[in-house]
């Protein structure tokens, strides 16, 4: 009977204990939460520019929220506007403040179209950044040569590369860069609204680039190339091919030249070099004396020629047919089909009866 009494009392105090230290989790959670729901920094007058991309799940806005420090916890946000209702938040560009609460910051968003301007910068798909200019200077009170400038602006590309090691380490590596942010700027539609600055507009473009090139950085890492190399290529691949399919043979054409010690011998470059566009190349051209004219220099020179997608991107990182071995390309102007070739003189033959386009591997 003793007995029975004294295992009685042990599983008292156990389960006591256990009662104990559920409620005092309950409480140190709970508590959690409150904090995490909490502003920042309550006296902050620090204003952050903010983008939600069309179709951004709460999860991936909480991610960009706690990145840019606007809030504490991307789950406990996530969380709370799951268990308050919240419908999709709207996309486009938004003003927070790290003084802000989660609830004040879940409002805001969900109040987005206060925030969104009519006034929208168009980033296509193979554009320079000096076209970028052009389009900025439409839409926004920044003039292209201010645009420009900031383009130059080492200290905010560091700035830049500091905050994306992964995406920007590898172009600040290089030299003779015209623009370090050439081929970084996502191509997309971006709300301008008032009061943006020049350099909001910007970051929110690279950190677009950021954002759909994470999932490339371990493969190109296990490829043994760069961004910079990759984007390179993906800026060539852009201009170069009409299709998905034919962007990845492009590809594959490149290196294969690469690995053969052969310059790329594509007109993009020397276009770039030269800073114009031309409907056809003369030998004076392709003898400009520059780092980015890539008939006379071998590799993949100093950087990207434009902004590629994503789509051109995966084609550069899966290229096709590079066990056909072919080293040369050409397109029909008129039927946009592109001829391979595995050497000089087939790709010569072929050149000769077909209108040939511009942008071509000589």
């Amino acid at each position: 009977m003793a007995e029975k009494k004294i295992v009685d009392k042990i599983v008292y105090w156990i389960v006591g204990i256990l009662v104990v230290l559920i409620l005092g989790g309950v409480l140190i959670g709970a508590l959690y939460v409150h904090t995490a729901l909490q502003p920042i920094d309550r006296h902050s007058t620090k204003k952050v520019d903010i983008s939600v991309p069309l179709g951004a799940s709460n999860e991936q806005i909480g991610e960009t929220l706690v990145k840019q420090k606007v809030i504490k916890n991307a789950k406990i946000f996530t969380y709370y506007v799951k268990s308050h209702n919240f419908s999709a938040f709207q996309a486009g560009f938004y003003e927070l403040k790290p003084s802000m609460s989660v609830k004040e910051v879940a409002n805001q968003l969900s109040n987005g179209g206060s925030q969104i301007s009519k006034h929208r910068v168009l980033v296509k798909e193979g554009i320079t950044i000096d076209q970028i200019g052009d389009q900025i200077a439409k839409k926004t009170p920044y003039s292209k040569k201010a645009f420009l400038k900031l383009m130059k602006d080492q200290t905010f590309a560091k700035q830049l590369a500091k905050k994306y090691p992964d995406l920007l380490a590898s172009s600040m590596a290089k030299k003779n860069v015209r623009y370090h942010l050439e081929g970084y700027l996502y191509p997309a539609t971006y709300n301008y609204y008032d009061g943006l600055s020049l350099k909001g507009l910007v970051r929110q473009m690279v950190a677009q680039e950021n954002t759909y090139m994470k999932s490339y950085y371990k493969k190109i890492k296990s490829e043994g190339l760069t961004v910079q190399q990759v984007l390179t290529l993906a800026s060539l691949c852009e201009r170069e091919g009409n299709n998905a399919s034919d962007r990845a043979k492009i590809a594959g054409v490149f290196f294969n030249r690469i690995a053969a010690g052969m310059p790329l011998q594509s007109d993009i470059s020397v276009m770039y070099a030269l800073n114009t566009h031309k409907t056809h190349l003369y030998n004076k051209d392709t003898a400009v004396k520059s780092p980015y004219n890539l008939y006379k220099n071998k590799g993949y020179g100093p950087g990207p020629f434009n902004s590629p997608s994503i789509a051109s991107v995966h084609a550069v990182l899966n290229p096709k047919s590079r066990a056909m071995g072919y080293l040369y390309f050409v397109a029909d102007l008129k039927t946009g089909k592109v001829y391979y070739s595995q050497n000089f003189e087939e790709h010569t033959s072929t050149n000769t009866g077909i209108q040939t386009k511009n942008n071509s591997v000589n």
